[in-house]
Formats: structure tokens, C-alpha cells, sequence
């Protein structure tokens, strides 16, 4: 990611979060906030800051566990190097666009061909949506009244937020397991748009398509010669997204609640990170604010909706976007540190005359 898209993104970042704050706190009297804030206990904020840990920590470790197949050797913190990266990226661009490509270029400062870095992130992506989609259908089937509480505005952002996800995770099911029937429809949707006259679309969507086939080929095959693997790394997602799913529930008793139970914080969770998934905002900063103020409230009351927000969505957003940036910085000096002492072995001694 260049620097300059890097600043792009950080400042459109701060922008959202300058606008959702003074939308979401301009009828809160800023001395009643702080006195509701005051009342979180600290510990279940440290335990919340050490799901977020365990939501990273499960990626890093399906990455070890596709690149130990491929035949790496990465110990497990430098893969906990990529995940940071990951996180980091991934919130300061637009639909977290920039996360897997920063990734994959760490990796192969690492020595990762670039090729097994792409198929690396492919095979998590394709865990992380089925799950997230499972997750999030289950929960709105089984909680009647999380339907019932979201509103028109949320209810057509999780419907916009299913489908996308829906199309993608079948697309990438289909690209995996089904690749003869997949290359068929995708050619088939690209001469369809020829034939509508965007024939420029199509010539240059065509050689991305062959190559992205290679790409879900080569996951195939990966796959297949390791049965385990993909049962593997649903389990770790399932995994991930309990533990970010979670962070809510934490918050909720640490305002000293307990009315309800965490199976419906889970779901919850779920359907509001469904629903702000696909939008193209950097850490879908703003909706993803406003969606739990909505789908929450039943839950915390409306009096403490906008402050469990602050601090869940400090914990596992603006908290762990500083954290990961350190870590980010460190990875990227621990590359340059790497760089230069091998150009300085390389380099070829001046001989005395």
C-alpha cells in the first residue's frame, strides 16, 4: 500500500469518525457519559482486549497452518506479525481492500512466494465468510426478536450486507469445488456484457478471471492433498468470530447487566457485522456505529446503548486499530533492519593497495 493511499485512507478514516461522533454524541451531555464510563469495570475491558487478541491470534495461526502444508517454516509470531498487518490495513482502507495484498507482500519479505501468500489469504477469506454467513443466518432465524428490533434502515443493510456476502461465498465455494461450472457462468456473465456493448469490461475482466482460476485451482488442489485443512480452519474462524462476537457480551457485564445471555449478544453481533461488511467504508466506521446502537438497545437500554458502543467499538475497533499500527510499525522496521544487514553482507570489501 503506498503512502499516499495510506494517508488518503487514515484521513477519509478520521473524517467518518469526527462525523459519527458528533452524530451519535450531540444529544449526550458530555459530564452524564463520562459518569456512565466511569461505572465499566476495567476488568472485563482487559478481557475484552484479550478476545481481540484471540480474534487475531486465530488467523495467525490458519496462516501457519496453510503455509506449514505448503512447507514453511514461519514461526508462529511472525505469522502474528501478518494478522496485525492485516487488521491494521484493512481499517484504514475502503473495504478492507488493503489488508490482504499488505499481508502478502510481509510474507514474501519473508520468503512466501507471492503465489502461496495469495492462496494463503484466499483459503481464510473463504473460511471467514462461510462462517460469518453461517453465523449471522442462524442467529436471524433463531432470534425473532433481534428481527423484530432492528428497524427498516438496519433491516435493509443486512439484507444488502446477506446478499453480497451470499454472492461471494458461493461464487468462492464454487470457484473452489465446482471450477468446470464456475468458469462457465463468469464467461458466460463477461460475453453477456460484450454483447451489451461493454466489450472494454470484458477484455479486461477476462485475463483477472484466468488468473484468479489459477489461484482457486491451486486452493483446490491444496485442499485436496490435505483433507484436514479445511475442517481446520473453519474451526479456528468459528473460532475468531466467537471471539469477536463476544467483545459486546463483555461489555454488557461490565456495566454490571446480566438479564440476558451471550448466545444473544453472539447472534446479534453477528447480523450487525453482516450487515456493515460490504459497505465501502474504511472499518465501516459510522454504519457499524449507528448498527449497534439500533440492534442493542433492546439489550443494554437507551440510556446506555451510545456508551457500551464507546467502549465495545473501542475494544474491538479504534483500540486494536492503535495496537495493530505499533505492531505494523515494528514489522515494517523489522524489514528494513533485514534489508540492510543483507546489503551490508553482500556487500564486497575494499581491498588495501
Amino acid at each position: 500500500m503506498s503512502g499516499r493511499k495510506q494517508l488518503l485512507g487514515t484521513g477519509l478514516l478520521l473524517a467518518l469518525m469526527g462525523i459519527t461522533g458528533f452524530f451519535l454524541l450531540r444529544d449526550q451531555p458530555l459530564s452524564a457519559l463520562a459518569g456512565v464510563l466511569g461505572q465499566v469495570k476495567p476488568g472485563y475491558v482487559a478481557a475484552g482486549l484479550g478476545l481481540m487478541l484471540l480474534f487475531v491470534g486465530c488467523e495467525a495461526m490458519e496462516t501457519r497452518l496453510i503455509l506449514g502444508r505448503m512447507g514453511y517454516r514461519n514461526p508462529y509470531r511472525r505469522c502474528l506479525g501478518y494478522s496485525f498487518v492485516g487488521f491494521y490495513v484493512s481499517s484504514i482502507t475502503p473495504s478492507a481492500t488493503g489488508g490482504q495484498p499488505a499481508q502478502v507482500y510481509c510474507m514474501a519479505k519473508d520468503g512466501v512466494s507471492a503465489a502461496h501468500g495469495a492462496l494463503n489469504m484466499l483459503l481464510i477469506a473463504v473460511c471467514y465468510q462461510v462462517t460469518l454467513l453461517g453465523y449471522a443466518l442462524t442467529a436471524w432465524l433463531a432470534l425473532p426478536g433481534l428481527r423484530q428490533g432492528m428497524g427498516t434502515g438496519m433491516g435493509l443493510l443486512v439484507l444488502y450486507g446477506g446478499a453480497v456476502m451470499t454472492v461471494l461465498t458461493v461464487g468462492m465455494l464454487s470457484f473452489l469445488f465446482l471450477p468446470g461450472l464456475a468458469r462457465r457462468v463468469a464467461v458466460g456473465v463477461l460475453n453477456l456484457l460484450g454483447r451489451l456493448g461493454l466489450k472494454g469490461l470484458r477484455e479486461k475482466m477476462l485475463p483477472r478471471l484466468q488468473h484468479q482460476m489459477e489461484e482457486y485451482a491451486a486452493g483446490a488442489a491444496c485442499l485436496k492433498r490435505n483433507p484436514g485443512l479445511f475442517p481446520a480452519l473453519l474451526g479456528l474462524s468459528t473460532l475468531q468470530l466467537t471471539a469477536l462476537f463476544t467483545v459486546p457480551f463483555v461489555v454488557y457485564r461490565a456495566f454490571g447487566l446480566d438479564a440476558y445471555s451471550l448466545p444473544v449478544f453472539l447472534g446479534t453481533q453477528a447480523v450487525v457485522t453482516l450487515a456493515v461488511s460490504a459497505l465501502p467504508l474504511p472499518g465501516a466506521v459510522g454504519p457499524a456505529e449507528g448498527g449497534f446502537v439500533t440492534a442493542f438497545t433492546p439489550l443494554f437500554g437507551a440510556a446506555l446503548a451510545t456508551p457500551a458502543m464507546l467502549v465495545s467499538r473501542g475494544i474491538s475497533f479504534y483500540a486494536f486499530l492503535l495496537i495493530s499500527g505499533c505492531v505494523t510499525l515494528a514489522v515494517h522496521l523489522r524489514g528494513r533492519a533485514r534489508e540492510d544487514s543483507s546489503f551490508l553482507n553482500c556487500a564486497v570489501p575494499m581491498t588495501q593497495p
